[in-house]
């Protein structure tokens, strides 16, 4: 990324406070869609389509065919990301009437290697300044997950280790006075088969590392096997800023798009109202082919649920 001012423009910002100002007086919960498995579609032709379902705000992947720059676990070369792209891509979605929520980082803070976490945070960092360019502060990521193929497996799983959960806590530490700097907050999602395996671990974790700079993307289906769905609002609640609207078979690893799987869509929606009403729903795990039916049955849940459509 070529280095510039980290101050976005006038009409930038002026349209960023109106987004702001729409989704306050929206009536019912908001509801958006990660940008993740939208990769045959440009920025641009994204924000129309999803604008015309009533999409009000996205959850930006840079996974779009002429902003391709995203890897999951890992980090990305964001060369060819220049100030003056980031600022057209950020006015491509809020000239066709979408908020950006956040910027979706997901690299491994987890990795065994010093050099190999400190090069993540350094990516961490380079999408920071991306976000501020984009007049967007709020990144998400998972603590990531490491396997060695060439090891056994150890007795305890690398990521319940003692020394690991003590490395991840001082990672932590140096993520939350990153995004002090950069003034960001980041939300970490949860995962039953990851480092943050319950809600319960989850909110020790953060209350362990004491900023109010890392707060919590809730996904109910990534806990589902581990959590009801009142024991996850009962320990995270006054940290989530953002609710992932997917969906998990019990017993089965893979998830789903919303109403494909056995999470209770009704009771969800309706906790989500009652304990994080500010938070927005967003779809994942769904793409061109498939996002409709599940933006339909989110839609239809929160109807079931007595809630008005915003």
């Amino acid at each position: 990324m070529k280095a510039g001012a980290l101050v976005v423009s006038g009409t930038a910002s002026t349209t960023v406070r109106a987004n702001e100002s729409q989704q306050k007086s929206a009536k019912g919960p908001m509801i958006g869609m990660a940008t993740t498995d939208f990769r045959t579609h440009t920025n641009a032709q994204l924000a129309r389509e999803l604008a015309a379902e009533g999409v009000q705000v996205v959850q930006l992947f840079l996974t779009q065919t002429d902003s391709n720059y995203w890897k999951y676990n890992g980090r990305s070369d964001l060369a060819g990301l220049t100030d003056e792209r980031c600022k057209e891509i950020a006015d491509t979605y809020r000239s066709a009437g979408l908020a950006i929520h956040s910027l979706g980082v997901y690299t491994n803070l987890i990795h065994p290697d010093p050099a190999e976490r400190q090069a993540n945070l350094a990516y961490f960092e380079a999408m920071m300044k991306v976000g501020a360019l984009m007049n967007v502060r709020m990144f998400i990521t998972e603590a990531g997950h490491y396997y060695d193929p060439k090891q056994p497996a150890p007795t305890v799983e690398y990521h319940f280790q003692e020394p690991v959960w003590k490395m991840m806590v001082e990672t932590g530490r140096e993520l939350a006075r990153m995004a002090e700097r950069y003034d960001a907050t980041v939300l970490f999602e949860p995962f039953y088969r990851h480092f943050l395996a319950t809600a319960k671990r989850t909110r020790v974790y953060l209350e362990e590392i004491g900023s109010p700079r890392l707060r919590v993307l809730l996904d109910p289906a990534n806990l589902l096997e581990a959590n009801d769905l009142g024991e996850m609002f009962d320990q995270l609640a006054p940290r989530i800023d953002c609710l992932h609207a997917k969906d998990r078979k019990l017993h089965v690893d893979r998830g789903v798009p919303a109403g494909q799987g056995d999470l209770d869509y009704v009771k969800f929606v309706t906790l989500a109202a009652q304990r994080t009403p500010k938070a927005p729903l967003i779809l994942e795990y769904v793409g061109a082919k498939d996002y409709k039916q599940a933006l339909a049955h989110l839609r239809q849940a929160i109807r079931r649920s007595g809630q008005d459509i915003g």
